[in-house]
């Protein structure tokens, strides 16, 4: 299976691996279905997470293998939870997240990205960038776990996390990841409305909300 880390094509005069295009292409139907509250937005999600760590880990890349390592199990978990709430609605509801919720989310988003780091830093073998793949680890776990409650706050996550992500991507060599990142941009942008008019829209009494669900 060496062809998976094999040249597909050149972009700007960088090479792009399939890993990373198959990987990222898979990324971004997993987004669109999530989206459209689509159930298959977590398997879909999975497979370009086991992808994407091939293609990372020939890079040495501790935080974006990390982060797909993450995507993996938050998948699976948020896959459960989704499956959980369409049983006892019938849909997947929607809603932004409490304060004191959105509060705890960023704090302990905070907090464990400090711990990650000096974790790195300690271990330099661990990571190149301790800072950036800290935020990226943490972030991303923190994205998908938002998703899985249904929290609107997931399309925000994701933007915190690309501001760091696209720029190591490129300067990583991985282009072709950079530039998928520019349509992920626009789809989080549609996505983040979709939600959003989601939360405006009445629903019959009896509709469970998934913040009923535990962690």
């Amino acid at each position: 299976m060496n062809w998976l880390n094999d040249t597909a094509f050149a972009v700007l005069g960088q090479p792009v691996k399939w890993t990373d295009m198959v990987g990222n292409l898979l990324g971004l139907a997993a987004l669109a279905l999530g989206w459209r509250r689509s159930m298959w937005t977590w398997p879909v999600q999975l497979l370009s997470a086991v992808v994407l760590v091939a293609a990372y880990l020939s890079g040495h890349l501790a935080g974006l293998v990390g982060k797909q390592g993450i995507v993996v199990a938050a998948a699976v978990w948020g896959w459960y939870q989704w499956q959980r709430g369409r049983r006892s609605s019938g849909d997947i509801a929607v809603r932004f997240a409490t304060g004191r919720e959105r509060a705890l989310l960023v704090g302990a988003t905070a907090l464990a990205t400090v711990g990650l780091a000096e974790l790195f830093l300690a271990v330099p073998e661990l990571s190149w960038s301790p800072w950036a793949d800290a935020y990226i680890f943490v972030g991303t776990l923190a994205a998908m776990y938002a998703q899985a409650r249904g929290w609107v706050e997931f399309w925000f996550a994701w933007i915190a996390v690309d501001i760091v992500g696209v720029p190591l991507a490129f300067t990583s060599g991985y282009t072709f990841s950079g530039l998928t990142y520019v349509i992920y941009f626009v789809l989080v942008l549609l996505g983040l409305r979709a939600w959003w008019l989601r939360t405006r829209t009445p629903r019959a009494v009896g509709t469970a909300v998934l913040q009923g669900a535990t962690a």
